[in-house]
């Protein structure tokens, strides 16, 4: 089975608990720029105590995930891990945030496909700017900076460059997105 395969099976999870969710991180930077292989897949969730818990129990057949490290995770606002037993490929789950820019990268959530199945992700615009959150939560992270730099130059002019501007002073990283511009 390959990666997004196991990442196919946790979304049709998410979907069949009607959690709203969204791909993130490398997954959704190779979707709107510059492919790379990554080890792990990223999910954004909405957070929702019983559907959490739900959706624990409905992945542990397949996977390992502990539901301790879920109820952790969203009490808080973290990320926690499943497992893929067969093929030991993990997908981190990240609770979202209590912010409104959380809220909103939910909103602005986009179609796509995983292992040619339909499924939600972050919009490249999302994707650059949790990208260089992470760059600056990480120390300035090359790799993030690359995926981000990948989605401004194969997204170019269908960027909504109003929103990256309001977000990137909200979050902190206006300097580093005006550096991915140069």
């Amino acid at each position: 089975m390959t990666q997004e395969e196991v990442a196919a099976l946790v979304v049709e999870a998410l979907e069949a608990l009607r959690l709203r969710y969204a791909i993130i991180g490398s997954q959704a930077s190779n979707l709107h720029g510059r492919p790379r292989s990554t080890q792990d897949v990223d999910i954004l969730i909405e957070p929702h105590a019983e559907r959490l818990h739900r959706l624990v129990e409905r992945l542990a057949g397949a996977f390992y995930v502990s539901a301790a490290a879920a109820e952790e995770a969203l009490r808080l606002r973290t990320l926690f891990n499943a497992i893929h037993l067969e093929s030991a490929f993990k997908v981190d789950l990240a609770i979202r945030k209590d912010r409104p820019y959380d809220l909103e990268r939910l909103r602005r959530r986009v179609p796509g496909t995983i292992a040619r199945r339909p499924a939600m992700f972050s919009s490249p615009e999302d994707t650059i700017l949790a990208k260089l959150e992470w760059s600056r939560a990480m120390g300035g992270s090359e790799r993030q900076m690359a995926d981000a730099s990948g989605v401004v130059e194969v997204q170019g002019e269908r960027l909504d460059q109003a929103y990256l501007d309001r977000w990137a002073a909200e979050l902190g990283v206006a300097d580093l997105l005006e550096e991915l511009r140069r």
